[in-house]
């Protein structure tokens, strides 16, 4: 039996999506179908609702209000000062989700390759730097380098620690740790030498 065409084609784009697969595809798609057709439109009400989305030109993040920048950019009560470097938008969105940082950010982008700065990481480091430059202090209170804790993240912390250098008053990290409720007896060695090394 042939696979209709429309659903043949909804699985093909469906599937270049992160995490799905051709099969995961095709069942969204047949799942799509049976659910019937104002499921199918609030399906595409909301993929053309994302032409709306613009990437701001100060941090990379994601939003959708006039303007060339994002609300966190564009607000007067963020310090723009501190700067968080993150690697995708759901970093982000966790670390507001805190309520802890009132800083601004910079959307780094995917970090596969260990050791290797993309070109287009390359850009946006470069245009921090350039915005840092154009402030009235010349350099920031603060850059965090909240990359996640991992081999890769560790050696592109490095590379962007060493860049931003000349540009930051102090460049630091999220700390690590036994998380909180969690037990010293079920800590890995690593983490409970992150503990131990960065106890306060």
């Amino acid at each position: 039996m042939k696979t209709p065409e429309p659903i043949k084609r909804f699985a093909d784009i469906f599937s270049e999506l992160p995490g799905v697969g051709p099969r995961q595809a095709l069942r969204i798609a047949l799942y799509a179908v049976h659910k019937g057709r104002s499921f199918i439109d609030l399906i595409a009400a909301a993929a053309v609702g994302l032409k709306q989305v613009k990437v701001c030109r100060r941090c990379f993040n994601l939003y959708e209000n006039d303007g060339d920048f994002c609300e966190i950019c564009s607000s007067s009560s963020r310090d723009a000062g501190i700067i968080a470097v993150v690697e995708k938008e759901t970093d982000l969105l966790s670390i507001e989700k805190t309520g802890k940082f009132n800083g601004r950010y910079l959307v780094f982008g995917d970090m596969r390759r260990v050791g290797v700065l993309t070109s287009e990481q390359k850009i946006k480091l470069k245009s921090l730097e350039e915005d840092i430059s154009n402030s009235a202090s010349r350099k920031a209170k603060e850059i965090i380098l909240a990359l996640n804790p991992n081999p890769v993240g560790d050696v592109i912390s490095s590379l962007v620690a060493e860049e931003l250098r000349p540009f930051a008053e102090k460049i630091t990290r999220l700390g690590r740790g036994i998380p909180s409720g969690g037990e010293i007896e079920f800590a890995d060695e690593e983490t409970l030498g992150e503990a131990i090394s960065r106890r306060y």
